[in-house]
């Protein structure tokens, strides 16, 4: 290894190999421990978590202690014989009764833990539903009548194939679920196909959501941040591409927000029931597209041969405009194809399926309408 003489400085290769060991190193560290969390339920796992492991360490320390004694002091070459006895009553009783005391130590904090995990019903502030869909989250606020879906966001997919250096990978989504500070917010979790879970280190919250049951969870967040997580249950091929974002904000910021959710929902509402152009439904049909379609039919419609079928020349999108509808809306038995009409607006729907009509090749030169979605629910 020589330095550039030029400039004094290893060279720029050496430099960043340098450079992603230390990172690493420091990944490693972090990830040796639990992370304290930024609520009261996740400091008291962590406290937990910290008792059993200084018992466990004190345990090892004694015993490995008294095994390197034993082994020191016994050993052939200063004449030591074996003691010629089977079994000691006080021995026996000793190592029965000293872990059952351990035990009942880390009983007692550890069930009240369990207790406060379970206390999600009492008291809440906010309750939010959450539903696992393949591979993405709607969130519902049920106390304020606030609905959304949450995914991938393009920016992150675009880098699956060159994730140096980026601090999110994978974790950035188009739209974040947003909670006040200090307030407790239950949440309430199902899935609309396959077992899902939720989980956000920093808020102790890791719960499956099963279709046609309802888990629950709770958390009080008291620092205001951006928390991520992932599902963190086997759910399909794109189970890596399903992160989860939370915005921690002020109570005023929230109601802000909430403010702003319900009128972008009555804007779409409205645009509902109006007559879009087929320059307006292109535009935002392959926003709609790229967000919940690319990922199996791929971002050029191409699909995957023998897996997913491509969009150009498609006998569905090429087909008549009511079963391309009832595909798009209901889904197909028996395959991966999911049903988006509880997922997406009759605007997006209007416009998924207008665009893939007119784009990829095919030009059909059609249009749907929000209203025909509407009158097909």
């Amino acid at each position: 290894m020589t330095f550039n003489k030029m400039s004094g400085r290893l060279p720029a290769t050496i430099t960043s190999v340098l450079s992603m060991l230390f990172v690493s190193s420091a990944q490693a560290e972090y990830a040796l421990n639990m992370t304290k969390g930024v609520t009261p339920i996740s400091r008291e796992i962590y406290g937990l978590h910290m008792i059993v492991f200084w018992i466990c360490v004190v345990i090892g320390v004694l015993v490995f202690a008294a095994m390197a004694w034993s082994i020191f002091h016994h050993r052939k070459s200063r004449g030591a014989e074996a003691a010629n006895f089977h079994e000691s009553t006080t021995i026996e009783i000793i190592w029965t009764v000293a872990p059952l005391i351990i035990l009942i130590a880390i009983a007692i904090p550890a069930t009240g833990t369990l207790l406060d995990l379970e206390d999600a019903e009492t008291s809440a502030d906010i309750n939010v539903q959450v539903t696992g869909i393949q591979w993405k989250w709607k969130y519902n606020y049920l106390d304020e009548g606030v609905e959304f879906i949450s995914s991938l966001a393009q920016s992150s997919r675009d880098v699956v194939k060159d994730p140096t250096g980026n601090e999110n990978y994978l974790l950035e989504v188009d739209e974040p679920i947003v909670l006040p500070i200090n307030k407790k917010v239950r949440f309430l979790f199902g899935s609309d196909d396959v077992i899902h879970a939720w989980w956000v280190p920093e808020l102790a919250v890791k719960q499956d959501a099963v279709p046609g049951y309802i888990n629950d969870s709770w958390a009080i967040i008291e620092e205001p941040g951006t928390y991520r997580g992932q599902c963190a249950e086997l759910c399909g091929k794109d189970h890596g591409f399903m992160p989860i974002v939370v915005e921690a904000v002020t109570e005023a910021e929230y109601e802000k927000w909430i403010v702003a959710k319900k009128a972008e929902a009555a804007a779409v509402a409205a645009s509902a029931s109006q007559e879009w152009s087929m320059q307006d439904l292109l535009a935002k049909g392959e926003t709609v597209y790229q967000t919940n379609c690319a990922a199996c039919h791929g971002p050029t419609g191409a699909g995957i041969l023998g897996v997913f079928p491509a969009m150009t020349n498609s006998a569905v999108v090429t087909g008549d405009v009511e079963g391309h509808t009832d595909v798009v809306m209901n889904g197909r038995s028996g395959t991966q194809m999911a049903a988006y009409k509880t997922q997406l607006s009759d605007v997006d729907l209007a416009a998924v399926i207008t665009f893939e009509r007119n784009s990829f090749g095919n030009s059909m030169g059609d249009t749907v309408q929000p209203s025909t979605i509407k009158n097909a629910r």
